[in-house]
C-alpha cells in the first residue's frame, strides 16, 4: 500500500512540472544574426513569449566559434595557419526578459555575444610550417562565431532553450 502514495506524488509532480513548461507560449521564435555587429558575434532578435508568470524569466546567449592565425616565418614571409583554433566562448550575461511587469509577457529585443582570442597558439598548433616548427610568428587573424545557444529561466527552472547555426532560426534542445 505504501507504493500507491508514492507512485501517485511522481505522476503529480511529473504532471505539475509538465504543465509548467507547456505554460509557456512562444509567440514568435528569436532569430540568431551571425556576423552581427562583426563576424566574432552573433545577435538575437524578435523573441515573444507569454505565459511566463510574475517570476522574473532571465535569458543568457552563449556562442562558440573558431580563431583563425597568420604564420609568419623568419624571413617576414606570412601565410595562413592551417589549423583553426577553438575561440574562447562568450556570454550576453543575464537579460531580464521583462515579463513579471507585462503580465507574463515577455520580449527579447536585442541580445548580443561574441566570442574572444584564446590564448596565442603554437605554432604547430596553428598549422605553420606544415612541420610543427616553432620558429613561426602567430598572429591572430579572424575570430568567427559558429554556434549560438540560449536559455530562458525562471528561478532555477529552464523554460526555454535553443540551438543556432548560421541559419538563423534554430532548433530546439
Amino acid at each position: 500500500m505504501r507504493r500507491i502514495p508514492i507512485f501517485v506524488a511522481v505522476l503529480v509532480v511529473a504532471a505539475m512540472t509538465s504543465t509548467a513548461l507547456a505554460a509557456v507560449t512562444v509567440k514568435s521564435l528569436p532569430t540568431a544574426t551571425f556576423g552581427s555587429p562583426d563576424a566574432a558575434s552573433v545577435t538575437l532578435t524578435g523573441g515573444n513569449f507569454s505565459g511566463l508568470g510574475n517570476t522574473p524569466a532571465i535569458a543568457n546567449l552563449t556562442v562558440t566559434g573558431l580563431a583563425t592565425y597568420t604564420c609568419t616565418n623568419q624571413g617576414g614571409n606570412a601565410a595562413p595557419g592551417q589549423n583553426p583554433v577553438p575561440a574562447n566562448p562568450g556570454s550576453s550575461g543575464p537579460f531580464n526578459l521583462g515579463n513579471s511587469d507585462h503580465n507574463g509577457r515577455g520580449t527579447i529585443t536585442s541580445i548580443t555575444a561574441s566570442v574572444t582570442a584564446p590564448d596565442t597558439p603554437t605554432a604547430a598548433e596553428a598549422g605553420c610550417g606544415g612541420g610543427g616548427s616553432n620558429n613561426w610568428k602567430v598572429t591572430l587573424n579572424s575570430l568567427t562565431a559558429t554556434a549560438a545557444h540560449l536559455e530562458i529561466t525562471e528561478g532555477s527552472t529552464l523554460v526555454f532553450c535553443r540551438n543556432y547555426t548560421a541559419s538563423g532560426t534554430g532548433t530546439a534542445c
